[in-house]
């Protein structure tokens, strides 16, 4: 049985990639005969893993494709070409309208990509989306056929590897370390956590310091508006990290005594699980995919209220007992999240399309 995963690019380390190489893992390790194609290849990935699309065979009518929609393509239009079976594995696109500001490319490559899953709403046979939150999403874009849901496949493992020791040393000094994992984009409203922390600094602990951790590239326009954000408000130890290794990452989360999310859009949020994994109590804002994620643990917030947010903060920081209740519904909702039972999960769905699709 020949089942491929295709998608723009593939990078090792973000969520998307890291979902479609362990699907790739567990495919080859079930017996199929697997492997990945993409427009961009990132560096890292083995020659035997993944090709460009010009490697791409020509498939043939029981072969099974599944397409990781995350982003406007030409491999969303080749994919309605293809004659074989297609599945559609969805992680959503971001909305336009955040990035307006910010960067015309931006604008236009989330409009297309929207286009597009809407566009290809007839195309597959067979949907898994990553999250409710996403299966709501394609049944509003007019995908009628059946859609299941499985979390993405995030290897856990790789976060017992040792931290970045100069990052540790450097901040291991006893100030608390408030925490936010993930690109420098509008979406996920970096200037909402700075205002939040901004009141935690000013009404309950001025010894304290924010982490933004992750990459601007493409967004410097964003992220010098955050910066200007920060230095009007005369909020104090605000770190962007900027991009850095995995152990640098790592070390962040390790010094953490909170977590906090203000984003608004999010197909899933892979942070809100890593921090659940390095036991930091999560303060999160009810938008997207983000309550389903959460899944009734961390402080889960309606609406958006920064003051409310920094006096959280000060709860799960201050207040030993909640904070190990909070810390203990998360463990609670990660191991729903163990990659052995997201294994099953998927194979059990890509199982179940075979027997009623595919002549074996």
């Amino acid at each position: 049985m020949n089942v491929y995963q295709i998608v723009s690019n593939l990078s090792y380390g973000d969520g998307v990639g890291n979902d479609i190489l362990a699907i790739d893992d567990l495919l080859k390790k079930r017996g199929y005969h697997t492997r990945v194609f993409a427009i961009i290849v990132g560096e890292r990935i083995s020659k035997d893993v993944a090709g460009t699309c010009q490697e791409m065979p020509e498939f043939q009518e029981d072969d099974i494709v599944i397409l990781h929609l995350a982003a406007g393509s030409d491999m969303n239009h080749w994919f309605k070409k293809y004659r074989c079976h297609k599945i559609i594995r969805y992680h959503n696109i971001t909305p336009a309208v955040f990035f307006e500001p910010y960067s015309p490319e931006s604008v236009t490559a989330c409009r297309t990509g929207i286009k597009e899953v809407q566009e290809l709403c007839r195309t597959p046979e067979y949907c898994i989306a990553v999250s409710q939150y996403n299966k709501k999403d394609l049944i509003r874009c007019g995908y009628e056929m059946e859609i299941d849901v499985v979390p993405v496949l995030i290897p856990f493992e790789d976060y017992a590897k040792k931290p970045d020791q100069k990052v540790m040393d450097r901040y291991q000094d006893g100030m608390t370390n408030l925490l936010f994992t993930g690109r420098i984009v509008p979406n996920k409203k970096q200037e909402d956590v700075i205002l939040a922390f901004y009141y935690y600094q000013k009404y309950y602990n001025p010894d304290s310091r924010l982490f933004l951790v992750g990459s601007y590239r493409g967004m410097e326009k964003y992220y010098e508006r955050l910066k200007a954000y920060a230095d009007g408000l005369g909020v104090k130890n605000v770190v962007f990290t900027g991009h850095i290794g995995f152990s640098e990452i790592l070390a962040y989360y390790h010094l953490a005594d909170a977590f906090l999310c203000m984003s608004e859009h999010e197909g899933f949020c892979i942070p809100l699980l890593e921090a659940m994994y390095f036991e930091i109590p999560v303060i999160a804002c009810d938008y997207a995919a983000i309550g389903g994620t959460m899944g009734g643990s961390g402080i889960l917030l309606k609406e958006k209220d920064t003051l409310l947010a920094a006096g959280c903060v000060n709860a799960v920081v201050t207040n030993k007992t909640l904070r190990e209740q909070i810390i203990k519904k998360q463990n609670e909702r990660l191991k729903e999240f163990s990659p052995d039972i997201v294994r099953e999960q998927f194979i059990g769905c890509l199982e179940k399309f075979i027997s009623k699709k595919v002549k074996r």
